[in-house]
């Protein structure tokens, strides 16, 4: 299939949870979901410069004249009408719904911000609009959570530039490097060898700061005796991969291996657990179990995973709040750690696919220590 048939896909999934929900028209401006919506590829920036408006049949996309032009050339024979008339987004769209001639409900992001939801209800009420506005909670989101083919496809494609980091990195790193040296080369490579971008901010903590989950690199050294962790992503064709490996800098003490055996007995435990059915909370708390028959009781601190596509943080998570159950498609990370104040933390995480009986990873680089 190309990019078209893929948009029309999901349009359909779109106006099929419209109907569930009694919605003549849906109002969306997150350029994540407008990206999925779109299947565009190489036109969205970070600049919330785009609204798209799903009416029945109709699907129209308003943007300006920066973006026009790639819009339209992404749009050939697609479903997707694309229009720059030059108003802002909330008159645009209260005038497509006022040509129906007739009261509509429209729904909208609970995400959508307060001055644009004013901005909305000025609009629709300068036009004469008959319209009743619904909120609606993680819309396109929740669909997102379900990827299809070419979102599985790239995802695969973007954690093999991720690997070759891993293994990159490796052979690179030496006592006395700084985190934020380290930083800079595991970047730099996936740069140079296919990401368009980065996930986020790659993390390198060592000693003591790898007890902060989400450390900022620094010019901390690296020493013998430490354990390093480094989280990390790439980004290509429009999609995030998410890995993090702990590795060590000269032999490891006793308690580092045996909280790392505990780490890693939790992570290949909830993998072998994930399938459809199971639920985000289940998967949690099992790895919260495992890490504590280690002896690492209440050590992890946040959710054993997250949901990633578009963006590095989608739907579902794997965290005591989520009692609904995974389904095939879901793309989720698994990533127990242990962190002690003061001392050191450790980290294993993968990423992959829900599938109809289990969970296949994308991620390739091993589970066995890494001593350097």
């Amino acid at each position: 299939m190309n990019n078209s048939d893929y948009s029309e896909r999901r349009l359909e999934r779109t106006r099929a949870r419209m109907a569930a929900q009694g919605l003549d028209a849906l109002y969306v401006r997150g350029t994540s979901s407008i990206a999925w919506l779109t299947a565009f590829d190489d036109v969205f920036d970070d600049e919330p410069a785009h609204a798209v408006l799903v009416e029945g049949a109709r699907t129209a996309l308003h943007t300006d004249s920066r973006y026009a032009l790639a819009c339209r050339l992404s749009a050939q024979g697609g479903p997707i009408v694309v229009e720059d008339e030059r108003a802002a987004h909330a008159v645009w769209a209260a005038r497509r719904l006022g040509q129906a001639g007739a009261p509509v409900t429209v729904g909208i992001e609970d995400d959508l911000p307060l001055r644009e939801y004013r901005a909305l209800t000025a609009a629709l009420e300068a036009e004469g609009v008959s319209a009743t506005l619904v909120e609606t909670a993680d819309f396109v989101p929740g669909l997102r959570a379900v990827k299809d083919a070419m979102e599985i496809e790239r995802m695969r494609a973007t954690q093999r530039i991720t690997d070759a980091a891993f293994a990159h990195i490796t052979s690179f790193i030496r006592p006395g490097m700084t985190e934020r040296e380290v930083q800079v080369e595991l970047e730099d490579f996936m740069y140079r060898h296919g990401s368009v971008g980065l996930a986020f901010s790659s993390i390198v903590a060592c000693g003591p700061d790898a007890a902060m989950a989400h450390a900022i690199p620094g010019p901390v050294a690296l020493e013998a005796g430490q354990c390093v962790v480094m989280d990390f992503g790439a980004r290509s064709q429009g999609y995030c991969s998410d890995m993090t490996r702990t590795v060590f800098i000269g032999e490891p003490s006793a308690r580092l291996r045996d909280a790392y055996a505990a780490v890693r007995a939790a992570n290949e435990t909830v993998e072998a657990l994930l399938a459809p059915g199971v639920t985000g909370a289940q998967a949690h708390n099992r790895a919260e179990e495992v890490l504590a028959q280690h002896g690492f009781a209440g050590k992890m601190g946040h959710a054993l995973g997250h949901g990633v596509g578009i963006d590095i943080h989608e739907a579902p998570v794997l965290a005591p709040r989520n009692t609904d159950a995974l389904v095939a498609g879901n793309v989720v990370t698994v990533e127990p750690g242990v962190y002690f104040d003061g001392e050191f933390g450790m980290r294993l995480e993968d990423f992959g696919v829900i599938t109809d009986d289990g969970y296949e990873v994308f991620t390739r680089s091993t589970h066995e220590m890494v001593i350097l």
